[in-house]
């Protein structure tokens, strides 16, 4: 009989000091230590899942949801089902007397507002349509003032219309893509996906209007900030400190008021135009408008986010040795041979993380486009915070959002392939 406690015996399981097997008490001991990394970055994936991750996927749910319609007229979306939209017909009384049932309860429970203001996104003048029937529908007794297809039509004309009744049904799914429909400059309707009028047509500019400016911020920070980055770089410790601290300077003053400070030196009285009066290159009575345009957007932007592409560069930059540059002109090369085939190379990945962080700053600004860009420098996000703060059309609000963030995850992704995200790098 063989002895199973000796680890030298060749037919039985090899077994750790304490007698267990040896692969079971690896398992363990493994399990033992990826409990414990779990439990010390269990704090951070909290945050990172309550703070990021959550309001993502109510944002992604906000831009579909759209329960309000069926759960204030369950009667009537029910027997709405057996009613062509695209009739010039009006729809029977079953559906009007449903109507006038859902009514009587969502007067009573005051939803009736709420699911007027809803649809008067899709058509205007639902929300008044609803709020002035809803005092006139609560007066009505279900048992002896049918039939109601005559009673609604006689307290509101526009309950005659089958655009009305197309409006409800085409609306009245528990999802909707109404709301991404809407944020392209589309809408749904009983036919399928269409047009907007084109006064209404706005959106879409505003996405290439956000894009092109967020690129041409993003270009202009590059050429300005790669300059500063080579002297912080290169010169003395003690000289390019002080250069850093200027640098800095920016962190440490508020947005609002930097924003507002490019207010009152671009305006038409300001101190720019005084100066370009003062040394001729600008008539007294031509200055020039830079400001409530896209110029001012891009010139207040620039200066913002340029801290953004001079940090990267900086660390990129410091990494270089300088003996690169001095072998490549011992070689015989000229200073831009050297400078270009040996030295830009090598500042790539600062130049590639500083574009992405100021270009995605940059689509997502908010207070000074607001502030500086007037009606035609204004970005996508500023629609968006009308809609959440005004309009209070929180559907395409999200649907908008929703669009920026694949936009910059398909921009992401195209770095990715063309540059290599791996050749990004801080420092």
């Amino acid at each position: 009989m063989s002895d199973t406690t000796d680890p030298t015996t060749a037919s039985g399981p090899v077994l750790a000091a304490d007698g267990t097997p040896l692969k079971r008490s690896l398992a363990r001991s493994l399990r033992m230590q990826k409990t414990r990394a779990l439990l010390l970055i269990a704090p951070l994936l909290a945050f990172v899942l309550i703070s990021f991750v959550t309001p993502i996927g109510q944002m992604l749910y906000r831009s579909v949801e759209n329960d309000i319609v069926a759960d204030t007229l369950p009667l009537t979306v029910a027997e709405l089902k057996s009613w062509d939209a695209t009739s010039d017909e009006l729809p029977s009384e079953t559906v009007y007397e449903a109507f006038i049932r859902d009514m009587l309860i969502a007067v009573e429970a005051k939803n009736h507002t709420r699911l007027g203001s809803r649809l008067n996104y899709e058509k205007t003048g639902m929300s008044s349509l609803f709020r002035r029937s809803g005092r006139q529908i609560e007066k009505l007794n279900i048992e002896t003032d049918g039939p109601f297809k005559e009673a609604l039509i006689d307290i509101d004309k526009n309950w005659g219309e089958v655009e009305t009744w197309a409006t409800i049904k085409t609306h009245s799914g528990r999802t909707t893509s109404g709301y991404f429909l809407n944020a392209v400059d589309m809408q749904k309707t009983p036919e399928g996906a269409a047009w907007q009028p084109e006064s209404k047509q706005i959106l879409l500019t505003l996405f290439g209007r956000t894009l092109w400016m967020s690129l041409l911020i993003t270009f202009s920070c590059i050429l300005l900030a790669y300059p500063v980055a080579w002297l912080l770089a290169n010169l003395p410790t003690r000289t390019s400190n002080l250069l850093l601290i200027l640098v800095l300077l920016p962190f440490w003053t508020s947005l609002l008021v930097r924003t507002s400070a490019w207010k009152v030196m671009l305006q038409q009285q300001g101190v720019i135009n005084d100066v370009l009066v003062w040394i001729g290159l600008v008539a007294d009575e031509n200055r020039l408008v830079m400001i409530n345009n896209q110029f001012g957007t891009i010139v207040a932007m620039t200066h913002i986010l340029l801290p953004f592409m001079i940090l990267p560069m900086y660390s990129v930059m410091q990494t270089i040795p300088p003996t690169y540059l001095r072998a490549a002109k011992s070689l015989g090369a000229t200073d831009w041979t050297a400078f270009w085939r040996v030295y830009f190379p090598q500042t790539v990945p600062g130049i590639g993380a500083g574009s992405i962080l100021v270009f995605i700053l940059s689509i997502g600004y908010y207070i000074t486009p607001e502030i500086v860009g007037g009606t035609k420098g204004v970005f996508i996000s500023n629609r968006i915070a009308y809609h959440i703060s005004s309009s209070l059309n929180w559907g395409l609000a999200a649907a908008l959002g929703t669009i920026l963030l694949i936009v910059v995850l398909g921009l992401y992704w195209c770095y990715d392939r063309i540059v290599g995200i791996d050749n990004v790098k801080l420092g």
